[in-house]
């Protein structure tokens, strides 16, 4: 499925972040993320105001030299030929900047990978579905007598919501809901490939999401990105309930007893150890790994969380910080720094698209605004010292825990950084002649 961490560092195929060079033994998906570009049909997505920054000046640009030319022909004023030939040369380099960010991106991005081999350029948003589908039913079939790892990222629910003819108009929650019922039938074929082959009882299943709703997905008066409920926030906020708090589905019959619920926090970084623990071996010693193994807390052996406390980022930067309160059990929030949202009062970042993490896009809170999760899951009601006696003692306690964690990070480059973000022609995948990068191998090796 999605990867979304890159291809390339230097050369167009060193493949340095691909998957196979990071323990995986197999991969087919996308190596980027799913963009409105894929689908054409909304609004495009990847660096709009620059595609806008150029056409205005493209536009400018031509003005220009229809005007210099003009007054050449017509005698209006001096200028030479030379200064209307840079300026021209100027305007349509402009327009291929203009082109190439907004007319190549679909062929460029959207790309279909099995192993190394780029399969589709651009990919068939119309079969993708049913390809993911059978690679991962393949999978298991292939490897139904021994052990395996299958990590199915779902190109669902993501904006653009591509859903097939078949699954369009079910739901009575327009065509997000239609998306989600799509992603629960593909769910489900994968459970019953696992139920068919007797591997039900063996199998480990762990299903969730890496973010909530995203706010700001619209089209007009349709909400395009989910719901979080009494949450507030959505994706891409760095601290709020609404964007981090998601549910974890297991299963895993005969070992885990079915219909219990637990109510403590847990992060997603605790799927790394916990499938190491559930493979026979051990995490790395020699670097701090921030996650801890589900297994104890699912089977019932401890009744608490090993994470005391939780640290929550936007980009590098520290928007929040969660205590899990051993002792009470007391779930207490601070948020160090907060969205501004637009419009004010909205709940979302809508004139942005989504909310930035630093700068003017955020309020810093000084003391920080702090919350007691346990009574106020909503974050609606800010805590002080003159309403909450142990304000000053939950603050100190927190800001012990952030110096603390704050010497385990090892400083590393900048991976958004804007030379990391800016589209690197040398390292783009292509299949074909670049810049005309297309192919529909899928159809010859499935």
């Amino acid at each position: 499925g999605k990867w979304h961490m890159g291809v390339n560092c230097k050369t167009r195929h060193d493949h340095c972040h691909h998957p196979l060079n990071h323990g995986f033994d197999y991969f087919y998906g996308m190596p980027f993320t799913l963009v409105n570009e894929c689908q054409g049909t909304d609004d495009p997505e990847l660096a709009k105001s620059l595609q806008d920054t150029y056409w205005f000046y493209t536009q400018m640009i031509i003005l220009a030299v229809f005007t210099l030319v003009i007054g050449k022909l017509a005698n209006l004023f001096p200028v030479k030929w030379k200064i209307i030939i840079c300026l021209a040369i100027c305007g349509v380099l402009h327009f291929i900047s203009w082109f190439s960010s907004y007319g190549f991106t679909k062929y460029w991005n959207c790309i279909l990978m099995r192993n190394h081999d780029i399969t589709e350029q651009p990919m068939n948003l119309q079969k993708t579905t049913s390809n993911m589908l059978k690679e991962a039913v393949t999978f298991i079939e292939r490897n139904k007598h021994r052990p395996f790892l299958l990590f199915v990222s779902l190109l669902h629910v993501h904006t653009p919501l591509i859903t097939t003819e078949k699954f369009q108009g079910r739901s009575r929650h327009g065509l997000y809901g239609d998306n989600v019922e799509e992603m629960d039938w593909m769910v489900g074929k994968l459970l019953d490939v696992i139920d068919k082959e007797d591997l039900k009882n063996a199998t480990f299943i762990y299903f969730a999401s890496d973010h909530g709703g995203f706010l700001e997905g619209h089209r007009g008066n349709s909400q395009l990105g989910g719901w979080n409920g009494i949450y507030k926030g959505g994706k891409g906020m760095g601290g709020w309930e609404g964007g981090i708090r998601v549910p974890g589905i297991v299963r895993w019959p005969g070992v885990l007893p079915a219909g219990t619920i637990i109510n403590e926090p847990t992060s997603l970084m605790d799927i790394y150890p916990t499938v190491v623990q559930l493979a026979g071996g051990t995490v790395p010693q020699d670097r701090v790994v921030d996650g801890h193994t589900l297994l104890p807390l699912l089977r019932g052996t401890v009744q608490r969380s090993r994470h005391e406390f939780l640290f929550h980022y936007c980009g590098v930067f520290l928007h929040a910080v969660r205590w899990h309160q051993k002792d009470s059990g007391t779930i207490w929030k601070a948020h160090y720094a907060t969205p501004v949202f637009q419009p004010e009062g909205s709940g979302a970042c809508f004139r942005r698209g989504i909310c930035p993490c630093f700068r003017d896009g955020v309020t810093h809170h000084d003391p920080p605004l702090l919350f007691n999760l346990s009574q106020d899951p909503s974050e609606a009601n800010p805590l002080s010292a003159d309403t909450e006696p142990l304000f000053d003692a939950v603050m100190r306690r927190i800001r012990r825990a952030v110096e603390e964690h704050r010497k385990t990070v090892t400083p590393v480059p900048q991976q958004l950084s804007p030379y990391n973000n800016i589209w690197k022609p040398w390292l783009q995948p292509c299949c074909g002649t670049f810049p005309f990068c297309w192919c529909q191998e899928e159809n010859n090796k499935a």
